[in-house]
């Protein structure tokens, strides 16, 4: 069932941005489903799905200005391709290629952060650097629940404390740390009330309903940008499959709470609403679905198109100026490339 705050047409939210929220959701997740599919069959590496999750990365990063900065973990290349990040360009990062690291010179997102919690003094960075050179710009650093048991975690909250920077920490926290329920993560009952300790204001918001993460975003993007300083926001979602593709969940948790959160999917929340609204319908559903696997397909189809890698790649996308080794190394790969190429396959 939709929340009953859902059932009331907002009169703070176009039509049209409830609208692009509904397609950016749908389009994350046939892209997700697609994706699983694809690591099964062997055609891209483990894979990270998001599914259950939409809400948090569409709503978020449609709440934010085109000059502001995503800077995304594993799970959030769906905030990157609402950004700006080519969908083909995901898919390369998940087939191991280095272009898939490649962000356009428009777009403003960070490459994919695998460790726990790097990111965030990266996004703090970034917000520091813009109210020095005096930039309208806020950055939203996104993170897991278990990413605050990191010290990246706390040493970015407090930097953002203390200099007052334009940055907006969004957990989704998605109850589990890979297999590690939120319960062993912390003492506190929350994730939002870590923030008094740093200054910075803490809000904690239904992850599950679209409109209620995009005020929340939309909120802490005009209190930053107006000089207000960061604020800290924790999205509860749920995280419906594995943690990867090389994960099997079961071993940790009992079906049915997939099923209850099921029950609250923020997809079908949002249908109901923009059918009652009027905006939505099964022909409307229809066209999107098949305009959304088409959209998909070509970019698989781009990206198997690109042909081998390039071995370079694991020398030149690591360090600026190469070490003797690593040049020793190099040397002897493309040798032994050459003389395998020269042999019969």
């Amino acid at each position: 069932m939709a929340d009953t705050a859902m059932l009331r047409k907002p009169s703070d939210v176009t039509d049209d941005v409830l609208l692009n929220l509904y397609t950016e959701m749908v389009r994350l997740r046939v892209f997700d489903r697609r994706c699983v599919r694809l690591q099964r069959a062997g055609r891209i590496g483990t894979y990270p799905p998001l599914e259950g999750q939409e809400a948090c990365q569409v709503a978020s990063t449609l709440a934010l200005r085109r000059q502001d900065f995503v800077v995304p973990t594993y799970r959030d290349y769906g905030a990157m391709m609402v950004h700006g990040v080519p969908m083909e360009h995901i898919l390369m990062y998940w087939n191991g290629r280095a272009e898939g690291c490649e962000i356009p010179d428009d777009v403003n997102v960070f490459p994919i952060a695998v460790p726990i919690a790097t990111q965030l003094p990266h996004a703090a960075g970034l917000a520091w650097a813009a109210k020095l050179r005096g930039i309208d710009q806020v950055a939203l650093g996104f993170f897991g629940d278990g990413a605050s048991s990191e010290g990246d975690f706390h040493e970015a909250l407090n930097f953002a404390g203390v200099f007052q920077i334009p940055v907006i920490f969004f957990c989704e926290n998605n109850q589990y740390a890979i297999s590690v329920p939120f319960r062993r993560q912390t003492a506190t009952q929350t994730i939002a009330e870590k923030a008094a300790a740093y200054g910075v204001r803490g809000v904690r918001v239904n992850g599950q309903d679209a409109l209620e993460v995009y005020r929340a975003v939309r909120s802490a993007v005009e209190q930053a940008a107006a000089g207000g300083g960061p604020t800290l926001i924790e999205a509860l979602t749920y995280r419906y499959g594995a943690h990867t593709t090389s994960d099997d969940p079961s071993k940790y948790r009992d079906p049915s709470e997939a099923d209850a959160w099921r029950e609250r999917d923020p997809i079908v929340q949002l249908r109901q609403s923009l059918v009652s609204w009027g905006l939505w319908d099964d022909e409307a559903e229809t066209e999107l679905l098949e305009r959304l696997e088409s959209e998909v397909t070509a970019a698989v189809a781009r990206m198997e198109a690109l042909g081998p890698p390039n071995p370079d790649h694991l020398f030149d996308c690591v360090y600026a100026e190469l070490s003797p080794h690593l040049e020793r190394q190099r040397r002897a790969l493309r040798a032994e490339l050459k003389d395998w190429e020269g042999t019969d396959q």
